[in-house]
């Protein structure tokens, strides 16, 4: 059985940039249309260039099975479609929240579960630096901590910090840099480096601060890509402890996504590592890695460029692939 199951109306998938669970178990895939190549959508050309295929919706929500619930998104009115897809969240009252890193992305979206827009957060617009409080700066991805009603954003591929907003309102209410200082911007972000990072590299985040995490326990968890590392912090931004993850890593970085563990303990981090196309496992409390999962390829079960993951209650992941790998995996617990 393939998952997803095959998409109607001849759609096809492009990058896909985000994968989130939600209370219901139901998986959702933020994917870039724009992303498919001429000969990929050749169907939508005009006239029509071949018999497959046309661009799907930028999000769908599939069931645990696979099977396409709805689909939604794009340009619409009163808010900022992103230049360039990039992360989904849905929170625990079902809002999905929407990121994008395009060029001139400065804003974070939130919809209904069938796409009315609620709020948008910041602008596009010319980038600033990592201190400005009107505008986000390429935002990675989102989280929502319930208990607090707070949004924690990943930014991003421009900013370098941490950055929380009121749920409901977009009230700015704190940001932070690497080890909980104040972020400096530092070399212009290029999202790759010719060698591993250096000791005065390793003081700020990396570009592009990739993704957000929250524990049960209150423990918030960041991705530093390029510095492949994970920092732990409280959440009033005070530093906890940092954990290395393929430490010789160069180019694009080996942390790009985590999610946590489903167990009451939240015993282990999954780590998405889309430069050596891996996920692995690794204890919450030592970072030591318990387990691998895949390697570079093109087959069921390998990756090109995982990007991006998320896991259901019974402990399935899902992980999504950019560049050319365009597509979104499950990955069932055993």
């Amino acid at each position: 059985m393939t998952w997803p199951q095959p998409l109607p109306n001849n759609w096809i998938l492009g990058q896909v940039s985000g994968v989130a669970v939600d209370a219901a178990d139901h998986v959702w895939v933020v994917q870039r249309p724009k992303s498919l190549t001429e000969d990929e959508a050749g169907a939508a050309l005009v006239p029509p260039h071949s018999k497959c295929c046309v661009a799907a919706p930028p999000v769908l929500e599939f069931t645990t099975e696979g099977r396409l619930l709805r689909s939604w998104g794009g340009l619409g009115a009163g808010y900022d479609w992103p230049g360039n897809e990039h992360g989904v969240h849905v929170d625990s009252r079902g809002f999905v929240w929407i990121t994008g890193n395009g060029e001139n992305d400065g804003q974070i979206l939130k919809f209904t579960a069938d796409g009315k827009f609620v709020m948008q957060i910041g602008k596009v617009g010319p980038q600033t630096h990592s201190n400005d409080l009107t505008r986000l700066g390429r935002p990675a991805s989102v989280e929502v901590d319930a208990a607090a009603n707070e949004v924690y954003v990943a930014d991003g591929y421009q900013n370098r910090r941490v950055i929380v907003f009121d749920a409901d309102t977009g009230a700015y209410k704190r940001h932070w840099g690497a080890y909980g200082k104040p972020p400096v911007d530092g070399e212009k972000p290029t999202g790759r480096r010719s060698a591993p990072p250096t000791a005065e590299q390793l003081q700020q985040f990396g570009s592009p601060v990739h993704c957000v995490r929250i524990a049960r326990d209150g423990l918030v968890y960041v991705c530093d890509r390029l510095n492949n590392r994970i920092q732990v912090f409280k959440k009033d931004g005070s530093y906890v402890k940092e954990f290395a993850v393929e430490p010789r890593t160069a180019g694009n970085g080996s942390v790009w996504d985590i999610v946590l563990s489903r167990d009451p303990q939240q015993k282990w981090l999954h780590l998405a590592d889309g430069r050596n196309n891996q996920v692995l496992t690794l204890d919450r409390e030592t970072g030591t890695v318990v387990g691998t999962l895949g390697r570079s390829g093109r087959y069921a079960g390998e990756f090109h460029w995982v990007h991006d993951l998320a896991i259901d209650s019974q402990g399935n992941l899902y992980a999504g692939e950019v560049d050319t790998g365009k597509r979104v995996q499950k990955f069932v617990r055993r």
